[in-house]
């Protein structure tokens, strides 16, 4: 939403009475009548956009003003065009000032230029006539500058987001041409800072100067993005610009089915390769390097010629990202310039698995140099962010080039998250990397579901910003083999976050309170009896150590980062996690599986970091989710039956655990009956009838100490209702039951009572104990109503042909169809 000083303006912009709207208007063309834009202008321009903007109808603007607006498109200041052209896409199409393009007018072509004409194109066909004509200025050389064609890749690129089907079959084979043109013939020499001293001085400053290397060595090879000079030439600026857009142009325009060459292209392509390992003997002058890329690029240049215009394109796009990997072994001068070197190598290799999905016969000539580079590189995490297209690379080639993906793995799920967590780049990078090719991994990379607590790292450290990723990754980590440990690992994420912090913050800052103190969950961190307990935390992978059991100790150690942000954070998503985690679990849960959940969920209920609202959530989750599994399979009552019981005959969780002890009951009292199981006897449902008693007589028969809370009404009645309905089942037990609740109708009704404050809540439960009290004396209509039989509660009457019940519906139907 809007904050209300933004709220006040659109306000105002909405309320503008006509006649002031006209007089702006004409003080508005006033202004832009000079030559010079000042303040004045552009606020004005940013109040008539906000005025458009927040207008539920699209206005139409004064001849005038439209055309001195249109004139402004090509002003040398850009905050003016950026306005410009922002007000006129918000007005109704131009009329009498018609903005048009062909190739006479490309040097007035801009990116502001170009997004209005892009949102005034009315069809698909206006569109890609404008396409046609971006395209015919491609193929002129009747412009002149050197910066007249810089805008129209990128316009080309956005029309490709939008709407890729605007260009037409003919379109796409001539721009696959200039790419290729582009991308590898561009001129190898520096252009404009030649002739002004540039690498040379004196009587030679008139030759041409070659463009050089990023590591200063005049380059030997075609231009790419990674060399350098005083100046760029147009075709130059053209190849940085093709290389931005080729993957993006790859993945739109070619598809799979391409990758299927024919036996001819594979031929040709397989000659390229024999001509390549014999000029690599005869060509020593360009390269040392038997195989290197110089001699392999020089060989198949004159080979790929053969080639229609898409497949050339791949093939000369196959050699420029194989010259950026090898220039981006050179050691750059500049820091800028290494980081410009790691960008590279990750779209160089992006576009390398692009290409090699669409021809296969490219993956055996790829291999070796991404092998080698992630050879180069994998020891050295600055490089973390090109290790993920090489991972890439890996997860879609590998099997076919039947290679050892495991050291690439180990690094992707082993080190990056333990030793990178706090890197919110690589986080995000990495998280997407797993939501992109999650039925790929969870096919082919084993490591993956084995790898959940490294990855939860990132959640622990940072959970707002990668909540959503997980939301879509948890499921995948969901097996039967990991089911219970990842439970445990995500009631731990606070303990894990507290621990994160420590483990970084004691490597950088000194950490301590406000006072000055040293915190103590720094000291039992550094400890060695207790470092076992944080190693458990920081573990790589699952099934690398048993759940602890010195959870308590660990709790008290963590007790003072309750607080802390990172620390609640992590706490308030665990929640949403458990929820996915359930509802996952149930679908592929056997019923083993189901009954060890059940007793993971009541022996942690009671062992999780002390956030009082986190605990309260995570047990309003397990109730919610406990309910569930005992309807889905009501024998498991009988299988946690002493669980369930000792749970339930524990006084205190009426208190701490209100919202857990109630849905327990009501699950021992709803699903203990031979009914649902028949291995329930008589002898388990006195033993829960005994136990639910003497809680309920407990609670009921004393007030709460100093200081400690009523008995929540709701628990009061759960209890009554579950020992009626045990009762039913054994008739037995009635006269018990009958008698406590008669005992309890007269102190109710004798006034208050120290267990409960509220009158309200008394009322209901007298009630409830009256109406249970009133059923059990005929102890037939008790069962029928406290236990009924399938067929009453899970009714199919509309079905059963037995009964009139479907007689009616179709005669109910009949009639409403015949009115």
């Amino acid at each position: 939403m809007y904050s209300h000083g933004s709220e006040s303006l659109i306000k105002q912009a909405r309320d503008i009475q006509e006649s002031e709207l006209q007089k702006f208007y004409s003080r508005l063309v006033k202004l832009l009548q000079g030559k010079e834009f000042g303040h004045e202008t552009v606020d004005s321009l940013q109040r008539l956009h906000l005025i458009l903007f927040a207008t539920k109808y699209t206005r139409k603007l004064p001849s005038e003003l439209q055309k001195r607006l249109l004139a402004l498109l090509s002003a040398s200041a850009e905050p003016v065009q950026l306005l410009s052209s922002a007000v006129l896409r918000e007005t109704l199409p131009l009329s009498g000032h018609n903005l048009s393009y062909n190739q006479d007018n490309v040097a007035q072509l801009n990116s502001h230029v170009a997004a209005l004409l892009l949102s005034q194109a009315g069809s698909r066909a206006e569109l890609s006539s404008f396409c046609t004509q971006l395209l015919r200025s491609l193929e002129s050389r009747q412009s002149e500058g050197p910066a007249h064609f810089t805008h129209i890749l990128p316009i080309l690129n956005t029309i490709l987001t939008h709407s890729p089907e605007c260009l037409t079959e003919d379109h796409v084979t001539l721009l696959s041409k200039k790419l290729v043109d582009w991308l590898r013939y561009a001129s190898t020499t520096q252009g404009g800072g030649g002739s002004s001293g540039g690498f040379f001085t004196g009587a030679r400053s008139r030759q041409p100067v070659p463009i050089a290397e990023l590591d200063g060595t005049v380059s030997g090879d075609f231009f790419t993005v990674l060399c350098v000079g005083q100046g760029f030439t147009e075709d130059q600026w053209m190849n940085v610009y093709s290389f931005s857009m080729l993957r993006h142009w790859l993945l739109t325009y070619q598809s799979v089915s391409t990758g299927s060459i024919t036996a001819d292209t594979a031929n040709r392509l397989q000659l390229s390769l024999s001509l390549s390992h014999s000029h690599s003997f005869s060509n020593d002058d360009r390269s040392e390097v038997d195989g290197s890329v110089v001699s392999i690029v020089s060989a198949t240049s004159s080979s790929s010629r053969l080639l229609p215009p898409k497949e050339r394109l791949r093939e000369k796009a196959f050699q420029y990202c194989q010259r950026l990997i090898e220039q981006s072994d050179r050691k750059a001068h500049k820091r800028t310039d290494a980081e410009l070197q790691k960008a590279c190598l990750v779209e160089a290799v992006y576009i390398l698995d692009c290409v090699c999905v669409e021809d296969a016969s490219l993956v055996y000539r790829t291999f070796p140099c991404i092998k080698a580079l992630f050879g180069r590189l994998s020891s050295d995490l600055a490089f973390a962010r090109v290790m993920l297209p090489i991972a890439q690379f890996y997860l879609n080639h590998g099997e076919m080039a039947a290679v050892d993906c495991e050291s690439v793995w180990k690094l992707v799920f082993g080190r990056f998250p333990a030793e990178l967590f706090n890197c919110p780049f690589l986080a995000h990078e990495l998280l997407r990397f797993l939501r992109m090719n999650l039925e790929s991994l969870q096919l082919r990379v084993p490591q993956y579901t084995r790898a959940f607590p490294n990855l939860l790292k990132f959640l622990a450290w940072d959970s707002p910003a990668v909540v959503d990723d997980f939301v879509d990754l948890l499921p995948s980590m969901v097996t039967t083999g990991t089911a219970l440990e990842l439970l445990h690992t995500l009631l731990d994420l606070p303990c894990l976050s507290a621990t994160l912090v420590l483990q970084h913050r004691s490597t950088c800052l000194p950490i301590s309170d406000p006072g000055g103190r040293s915190l103590l969950s720094l000291d039992a961190f550094r400890s060695p009896a207790d470092r076992g307990l944080f190693l458990f935390l920081l573990r790589d992978e699952a099934g690398s150590g048993e759940t602890m059991d010195r959870l308590s100790t660990l709790h008290e150690r963590l007790a003072e980062a309750a607080d802390w942000p990172r620390v609640v954070q992590c706490a308030q998503t665990v929640p949403v996690l458990l929820h996915i985690f359930f509802n996952t679990a149930i679908k592929i849960a056997d019923e083993k599986l189901l009954s060890d959940l059940i007793f993971v969920m009541l022996e942690r209920s009671s062992l999780l970091l002390s956030l009082p609202t986190y605990v309260k959530e995570v047990h309003r989750v397990f109730s919610c989710h406990l309910l569930r599994l005992c309807k889905l399979q009501p024998s498991l009552v009988v299988d946690q039956s002493h669980e369930l019981l000792e749970f339930a005959g524990t006084t205190a969780n009426v208190y701490n655990k209100e919202e857990m002890y109630t849905h327990v009951v009501w699950v021992l009292g709803e699903f203990l009956s031979a009914s649902c199981d028949s291995r329930c006897s008589v002898r388990l449902i006195t033993s829960c009838f005994e136990a639910l008693e003497a809680v309920l007589f407990e609670i009921t028969s004393s007030a709460p100490l100093p200081g400690s809370p009523c008995p929540a009404p709701r628990v009061v009645t759960t209890l009554m209702s579950a020992l009626a309905k045990l009762a039913s089942r054994s008739h037995d037990l009635i006269p018990r039951v009958s008698l406590f609740l008669s005992k309890l109708r007269s102190v109710t009704r004798g006034g208050s009572v120290a267990w409960c404050s509220d009158e309200e809540d008394l009322v209901a439960i007298e009630t409830r104990g009256e109406e249970l009290w009133s059923l059990l004396k005929t102890p037939g209509v008790a069962q029928s109503v406290l236990t009924p039989s399938p067929h009453v509660t899970t009714p199919q009457w509309h079905r059963d042909t037995n009964v009139s019940m479907p007689l009616q519906l179709r005669a109910l139907t009949s009639l409403t169809h015949s009115q």
